[in-house]
């Protein structure tokens, strides 16, 4: 976009940055509630808003009032909205509930099991490196979102439900992050940063494994072998919590799979996988001596967390396009690295196939440092939210949730190993 800011673009740019300072705060508004007599109305409203899932979706809906106020126009602010593509956010919430499904989770468990029985070391740990060594490369078939589900369940049970530290806690988280947003890209069509800029500059799942897979496959293992080294200790003291012994019937398994591979391939199609989505529904009613309760608290706050991302960064381009268009191959990876903690990744090299001429060196560096920079804040990365949104109410945060601050300095270091990966190792690019 070229031209001065519109008024609406400015308050859009505000809003977003309170929004993003908002996510900062959410542990100083839980700490605040308690300060006032639980039931209050004081301590619900600070309750709510340090709800990490509502933070964007809070702000975007204060922008969708003042475009009306600015125009003067309902119609208007509606039709605004009406444009913007929520696809993903709609994507997000039916797949994180499918994925969260006792048959789909026990089946997860299994896999990552039998890699970790390979593994020559105590059970906890074993489970622990192939889960989170392993585990986020599942990403590239069953997309990320799916990926960070299956494994924020799998760590919940095994690892934050028990008496762990909390610098290993957010250690695993930000490990966790940074691999799930690394993991999905061996393929063109499971990371939502590749998702966005696959089809126009003609990368295909070879292109994808030959300049980014092995990347992050190096990067996942090496980052996780180092934490586990590191907290080796806290890992020999985790008990062997196995996955429970009730039996799930092979057949119900296998549909559960087939409708989680169902909304993968139908993930441009959301009036069709919805459709899918009502039909689980009914399955696991009529199974339900096989199901747990269904996540769709969780999934629904997750899509609102996502469409008021889409929402407000709908209105960034007009500063995020020139800031791209000035950067060279170094300058825009670790620029893309550093944004996309405050600017969903997605949106980033979104943005980037609007920038006409990018040299092949600049693309990859666009889209290498956006999903380097991936696991940093709960906004980085698509299934970030998912993930909050699941160990937020872990043992072992107690009942205040997640620091994003104590996010962020977790993922520093995986997130270093993978800069190293990513842009220091030569290689085809």
């Amino acid at each position: 976009m070229t031209g001065s800011p519109t008024s609406i673009q400015i308050l859009a740019t505000f809003l977003f940055g309170l929004a993003v300072l908002h996510t900062f705060l959410v542990k100083r508004f839980a700490l605040l509630s308690h300060r006032h007599p639980e039931g209050s109305v004081a301590a619900n409203l600070l309750h709510f808003l340090a709800e990490t899932e509502l933070v964007f979706g809070l702000w975007a809906t204060a922008l969708v009032v003042g475009i009306a106020v600015v125009n003067r126009s309902v119609g208007d602010a509606v039709a605004q909205v009406e444009k913007l593509d929520f696809t993903e956010a709609k994507f997000v919430f039916v797949i994180l509930v499918i994925a969260a499904s006792r048959p789909v989770v026990r089946l997860a468990e299994s896999v990552i099991g039998g890699i970790a029985r390979l593994l020559p070391m105590r059970r906890p740990a074993a489970f622990y490196a192939a889960a989170l060594g392993f585990g986020p490369l599942l990403g590239s078939f069953i997309t990320e979102p799916a990926a960070m589900t299956l494994l924020a369940l799998m760590l919940r049970r095994r690892y934050f439900d028990h008496a762990i530290g909390t610098r290993f806690a957010y250690a695993t988280l930000g490990l966790l992050f940074v691999n799930v947003s690394i993991g999905g890209v061996l393929t063109h069509f499971a990371a939502p940063p590749v998702l966005m800029v696959a089809s126009k500059w003609g990368w295909d799942f070879p292109f994808m494994l030959a300049h980014f897979g092995w990347r992050a496959a190096v990067a996942c293992v090496v980052s996780t072998a180092g934490t586990v080294w590191v907290f080796r200790r806290e890992l020999s003291a985790v008990p062997d919590d196995g996955p429970a012994s009730a039996p799930i019937p092979a057949w119900l398994t296998g549909l559960h799979v087939a409708f989680l591979a169902a909304v993968v391939l139908l993930g441009h199609h959301p009036d069709v996988f919805l459709g899918a989505f009502v039909l689980f529904l009914g399955v696991v009613h009529a199974t339900r001596g096989h199901q747990d309760p269904l996540k769709l608290k969780e999934g629904l706050m997750v899509g609102f967390f996502l469409a008021g991302l889409v929402t407000l960064g709908s209105f960034q381009d007009y500063w995020l396009k020139p800031l791209i268009q000035k950067l060279d191959g170094t300058a825009l990876f670790f620029g893309a690295t550093g944004l996309t903690a405050f600017v969903d990744n997605a949106a980033l090299t979104y943005l980037g196939t609007l920038v006409d001429g990018l040299s092949d060196r600049l693309k990859y560096a666009l889209v290498a440092g956006a999903v380097t920079g991936g696991g940093l804040t709960v906004i980085a990365n698509a299934p970030n939210p998912a993930g909050i949104g699941i160990l937020q109410g872990a043992r072992v945060f107690g009942g205040d949730g997640i620091s994003p601050l104590r996010l962020f300095l977790g993922a520093i270091a995986p997130t270093a190993i993978a800069v190293l990966v990513f842009w220091a190792i030569p290689g085809p690019r």
